[in-house]
């Protein structure tokens, strides 16, 4: 059974990483919106490229609010919440079955 718990343990901490990654994609991206950026610019279009099919979706939803595109946050706190919950459980899981 060490194998089947090993093996979840690695996949939330893939997990883990690959959220924080994007997380940090996203600060990126929002940060990178507040000057005029070339949209030439290769780590642009990268930014641009990962985010936009996750942040356009609440965009749309959202709308602008004041004028605001408040698309990051609710990405963000997504983000947190998966962390919180579903990498926690699954360490939590991957500990009981060990």
């Amino acid at each position: 059974m060490f194998v089947v718990s090993n093996l979840i343990a690695a996949l939330a901490g893939v997990l883990e990483w690959t959220l924080s990654f994007y997380m940090w994609v996203v600060i990126a991206r929002s940060l990178v919106s507040w000057v005029s950026p070339d949209p030439y610019n290769p780590i642009v279009q990268f930014l641009y490229k990962v985010t936009e099919p996750v942040l356009e979706p609440i965009r749309r939803r959202m709308g602008y609010g004041m004028g605001l595109d408040l698309s990051p946050v609710v990405v963000l706190i997504a983000i947190m919440f998966l962390k919180q919950f579903l990498v926690r459980s699954l360490h939590e899981w991957a500990a009981r079955i060990g």
